[in-house]
């Protein structure tokens, strides 16, 4: 039985947009100035109109918000010079993202800020868009034909906002039998084959030396969160906290073993590896942690209300080491995050740094049924 006092019912208000009809049309007029920020980043007039269409539509009431349906309806649009405007004009897009950045800096820069790394896909129903496969779409939940993207976004008190973007081209698009496809999507012949987590430290990488935007927080799921290149790029970063989610059969131990060294030979040739001194203290998986977990260790909070009534998760920390290729790594702090309903948990791993004053980082660990 969780103890009363570990219960808490206050909820973290997160900041909504409320946006009505009435609001989208008095959009246009303050859109008209938010296009100007951005004149300097074209090479010609018209490509700078076409621009503004097409941020037009975008706002706009169009079930569907692509090049045709927008130049028919937007005032002064025409179908090919919009087509050509996508596929040809020429814009400084670093530039563009750069003043971008420093907007959503003005508005909602806080030194407490959250970067958050998510992939989302677009459902399609041709095949000749770049990158478009049979692949998992996670706004349907299902694998089918699509584009997928991967996202970085900016968090704080004072809201929320993307800001930056990669597209993610899968492996096969850069193989002999895509040759033509490639040729005719323009796609440059310098472009290659990225991961999503090496797309996420690429803009990770850059959001970081540009400086303009203040965090302390990075969060993503078990993606980016069971990579080695994004976590060691993340963890070269001092003074930041990253929650990210791992899988739930990560193991651990409970107190660091002692290691020591083994020599051996091999092939004529002394070699020397790194093992347990004692090889019964196996880890073991997050999942078991959590089930071993007495219920006094657990909090219960409240993080909103849904349509069925409030949601509730229970959570708990636990001091580990982390196991990696059978031997010792990290020292972190495994906090758990369980649904308090009788359904499938959610776990949270909590990483810091050695030493019991360092600055602790945070991972989400995937979601698997515990049995509570």
């Amino acid at each position: 039985m969780l103890p009363s006092i570990r219960s808490v019912e206050h909820t973290y208000e997160i900041p909504k947009f409320s946006i009505t009809t009435k609001d989208i049309d008095g959009f246009y007029s303050e859109l008209e100035g938010y296009h100007e920020v951005f004149a300097d980043c074209f090479h010609r007039s018209e490509s700078r109109g076409h621009f503004f269409k097409y941020m037009a539509g975008q706002f706009s009431e169009l079930e569907r918000k692509s090049i045709e349906p927008i130049a028919v309806n937007i005032k002064g649009g025409n179908v090919r010079a919009m087509q050509r405007f996508i596929s040809d004009a020429e814009w400084d897009e670093d530039k563009i993202s750069r003043k971008y950045r420093h907007m959503v800096n003005d508005d909602m820069g806080d030194p407490n800020g959250i970067l958050i790394f998510d992939e989302s896909g677009f459902v399609k129903k041709g095949s000749d868009s770049i990158g478009v496969a049979r692949q998992y779409c996670g706004t349907i939940g299902k694998v089918d034909n699509c584009q997928v993207g991967v996202f970085a976004a900016y968090a704080s008190p004072q809201g929320y906002a993307l800001i930056d973007k990669r597209l993610f081209i899968p492996e096969k698009w850069f193989t002999k039998d895509y040759a033509a496809k490639r040729e005719k999507c323009a796609l440059p012949e310098n472009i290659k084959f990225k991961t999503k987590p090496q797309l996420a430290v690429e803009m990770f990488t850059a959001i970081r030396d540009e400086g303009i935007l203040p965090f302390k927080y990075i969060a993503t799921d078990s993606l980016y969160g069971s990579s080695p290149e994004f976590i060691n790029a993340v963890d070269r970063l001092p003074g930041v906290t990253y929650f990210v989610s791992m899988a739930s059969d990560t193991r651990c131990w409970l107190k660091r073993p002692v290691v020591r060294e083994k020599t051996y030979k091999y092939k004529g040739t002394v070699k020397t590896r790194r093992i347990l001194e004692d090889t019964s203290k196996t880890p073991i998986a997050f999942i078991d942690l959590a089930k071993s977990i007495n219920d006094f260790f657990w909090y219960r909070r409240k993080v909103s209300e849904g349509t069925k009534g409030p949601i509730m998760y229970e959570f708990t920390k636990r001091r580990v080491v982390l196991s990696k290729d059978g031997l010792p790594e990290k020292e972190v702090w495994v906090g758990h995050q369980a649904n308090a309903r009788p359904q499938a948990g959610i776990f949270v791993f909590y990483q810091q740094r050695p030493g019991q004053h360092s600055p602790c980082k945070v991972c989400l660990a995937e979601r698997s049924a515990v049995g509570y």
